[in-house]
């Protein structure tokens, strides 16, 4: 009874050691058996010596580790160390068949100090690989979650935060700069990786990324956490500006106003989370153009173009004035705008533009000069007169001056007032001329004039200089009819002295 009692405690000792190992490890039971075993294995096969097919098995009657050679059944035995005949192997087992494993069992009583310290290292060795391996296992399926942990230390500018059972890094490319953290503050941060290292799993954590804010904005906002009001897109630059686009699953709910909340309340209490981060609050909209022009508020959009659908290129062209405003802070609206929609956003000012199309159309003009011949009105031999002297083309032509066309041989004053009706009836017939005229009616048809006040509601000062202007006008009037007078009263005494000498 006694010894049966000490095998029991004995074996009872080692299983709670086992479960105690596995409780502060975090890993199962079953892989301190097997790192057991296994130890066992390797002290048994560096005492022994031999080439035989070891297994360790833990005794749950004794507590003891058994040490197992085993040798399989052959009808023809080339290996005697691992193998065994038929005949042979039902001697130590009657009902042994063919190819059946037969075990016999190791003493293991006088494996030594050695062998010992050696199974104690590998027990060591496995039981430090599961525990890894269950860290790494844990957090990883975590990756782009929220979690809370403390502010441990500091390391060269990155921060070490304990997370449980392990320690995350918060690298300094990860912090926000607007924040600073003691030890020992509680912080929330996003996992963002997980990387297998000589010395352990190393977990990434990070403030900069943007599952943070919409994870912030689930918490503070109960329509999104009840997912009445979805976030549809998120663009951040940690530190700076925020913009998140927000949509609503009902009509009745305002999705921005949601966010913000009454007087400001929300999204106050997630800028004072960030540290004074400014955000942006977008109305998302399925028409990509008009989610670009909400994207890039505050400033106002005169029209979108796209440019590209395949690679997503769009040009936004706005006034002059919302040029700066549109562009941001080192380019830092636009920027956050093309990372919202997922398009890449080209800005220019309405002159530039202007500038854009204006310089296309003199270089179409350049590349593509017309001959002389082309031209109707233009006759041959002028032609050649012309394309003798060097003048190909009629951008040429049209560059010279009068004098220059007298110069050459062959063309007088008229030639040159013909030439120049043909090229006013030729530069009158293009596109570009007919738009200019167009525009330029456009501008005088909506134009304003502005008509003369009355003489009584004028100021003294300027009813003075009207009534002068009056005064001058009816002068020049008399002055211009007695000078009529008197020419028709020469024309007669012209004609008399030209008929006296016929007389």
């Amino acid at each position: 009874m006694a010894g049966g009692q000490g095998v029991t405690g004995m074996s009872n000792l080692l299983f709670q050691t086992i479960d105690q190992i596995s409780r502060e490890k975090g890993i199962d039971p079953q892989i301190v058996v097997h790192a057991i075993e296994d130890a066992i294995v390797v002290a048994s096969r560096k005492y022994f010596k031999s080439n035989e097919e070891l297994r360790g098995r833990i005794n749950p009657e004794t507590g003891e580790i058994d040490v197992l050679a085993i040798r399989k059944v052959v009808e023809e035995v080339t290996n005697p160390v691992r193998e065994i005949s038929l005949e042979e192997a039902r001697e130590t087992k009657p009902d042994a068949q063919m190819d059946e494993e037969i075990e016999f069992l190791k003493p293991t009583v006088g494996l030594g100090r050695i062998a010992a310290q050696m199974a104690k290292q590998v027990i060591f060795q496995k039981v430090r690989e599961a525990e890894r391996e269950s860290v790494f296992t844990e957090y990883h399926k975590h990756v782009g979650e929220i979690v809370n942990c403390v502010v441990k230390r500091y390391e060269t500018g990155d921060i070490i935060v304990e997370l449980g059972k392990t320690e995350g890094k918060l690298s300094k490319r990860d912090q926000s700069r607007l924040e600073n953290f003691s030890v020992g503050d509680r912080i929330r941060v996003v996992i963002t990786k997980v990387d297998k290292t000589a010395k352990g799993p190393q977990v990434m954590v990070s403030r900069t990324d943007p599952a943070l804010v919409q994870h912030l904005f689930q918490t503070e906002v109960p329509e999104i956490y009840d997912g009445t009001v979805q976030i549809r897109s998120i663009a951040r630059e940690a530190g700076e500006r925020t913009k998140i686009a927000v949509t609503s699953r009902e009509k009745d709910v305002d999705p921005v106003g949601a966010c913000v909340g009454m007087k400001g309340t929300r999204v106050q209490s997630i800028i004072r989370e960030l540290r004074g981060e400014k955000i942006d609050i977008i109305q998302w909209n399925d028409d990509v153009v008009t989610f670009a022009m909400n994207a890039i508020s505050p400033a106002k959009v005169s029209r979108v173009t796209i440019i590209d659908h395949t690679d997503k290129i769009m040009e936004m062209v706005v006034e002059d004035s919302q040029l700066s405003l549109a562009i941001g802070k080192k380019g830092q609206n636009v920027r956050l705008a093309s990372k919202l929609i997922g398009w890449r956003i080209d800005i220019k000012s309405e002159q530039e533009k202007r500038d854009e199309i204006e310089s296309q159309i003199d270089r179409m003009q350049e590349q593509v000069p017309t001959p002389l011949d082309t031209i109707p009105g233009l006759t041959a031999s002028l032609v050649q007169k012309l394309q003798a002297s060097g003048i190909e083309t009629v951008e040429q032509l049209a560059n010279l001056a009068p004098e220059d066309l007298e110069n050459i041989s062959g063309i007088g004053s008229k030639t040159v007032e013909k030439i120049s009706e043909v090229l006013s009836d030729y530069y009158a017939q293009l596109p570009s001329y007919q738009e200019d005229m167009e525009r330029m009616a456009a501008e005088h048809m909506f134009a304003k004039d502005v008509a003369p006040a009355p003489l009584e509601e004028l100021e003294p000062a300027q009813a003075e200089v009207q009534a002068d202007s009056a005064t001058t006008d009816d002068v020049k009037t008399e002055e211009t009819a007695e000078e009529a007078d008197v020419e028709k009263n020469r024309q007669p005494e012209v004609r008399a002295e030209a008929a006296t000498p016929e007389e």
